[in-house]
This record gives structure tokens, C-alpha cells and sequence, in this order.
């Protein structure tokens, strides 16, 4: 097991980059498009200082990736398997806990869209 021991560490300091709500937070704001830092900010409802300190921890981890135009910074997802694993998680929790149905409706729009089942006419009702 010893030769897995670097996989190990690697996978625990991910998931402990998640063991905080904040990064959370920040991960379903900019886990669909780029967002400024002061869109974040709105987002998350944190002060501009404590998101900016999570935001440069992810960035450093290679969660996130950032990009400056002008005086603004803006960040996306850089490692999407981590978005996958957040909205997995996310969407599993909150259908075991009794959210109140907006918070609910707000992570199952984060789920990716199911092709609508077929019908064959063999199948199909005639009324």
C-alpha cells in the first residue's frame, strides 16, 4: 500500500479543500460560467476579504483558474471533475435532508439534462 500513499494524500488534501462551505459556496457560483470577484461576493453574501482569501487557496490548488481583464479578476472551474464531485454530493444531501423546495430547485438545475424519454407509436395512448 505504500506505493498509494501519494495517492492518498493528494485525494485528502482535495476533499479537504471542500471541508469548508464557503469554497462550496464559491464552487456553485462559478461552477457554470466566470464570474468576477464582485459577482462572488454578491453570490455568497461573504465579504470581499474572506472570498478573496478562499478564492486565492482554490486558484493555488488548481481548482479554479482566474484570468484579469482591466482592473477585474475573474474566476471559473478549472478542474471539472471537482464541480462533478461537489454537484454529486450536493444534489445527494439535499435530497435526504427536507430543504425548502427553492434551495432544492437551485441544485437540481445544476443536474445535467435528461434527454426526454421517446415514445414509440406502438406505446403511445390515442385518446
Amino acid at each position: 500500500m505504500d506505493e498509494l500513499d501519494p495517492v492518498f494524500n493528494r485525494v485528502a488534501a482535495y476533499f479537504a479543500l471542500l471541508a469548508e462551505p464557503m469554497r462550496l459556496k464559491i464552487m456553485h457560483t462559478v461552477c457554470l460560467d466566470e464570474k468576477s470577484v464582485g459577482q462572488i461576493v454578491e453570490a455568497t453574501g461573504a465579504t470581499q476579504t474572506n472570498v478573496s482569501r478562499h478564492l486565492n487557496r482554490m486558484h493555488a490548488a488548481g481548482v479554479l483558474k482566474r484570468r484579469k481583464e482591466g482592473s477585474q479578476v475573474y474566476y471559473q472551474v478549472a478542474d471539472p471533475t471537482l464541480t462533478e464531485m461537489c454537484r454529486t454530493a450536493c444534489v445527494r444531501i439535499a435530497a435526504e435532508i427536507d430543504l425548502q423546495q427553492p434551495m432544492r430547485e437551485d441544485l437540481l438545475q445544476l443536474l445535467p439534462k435528461a434527454q426526454p424519454a421517446r415514445r414509440s407509436k406502438r406505446g403511445a395512448r390515442h385518446g
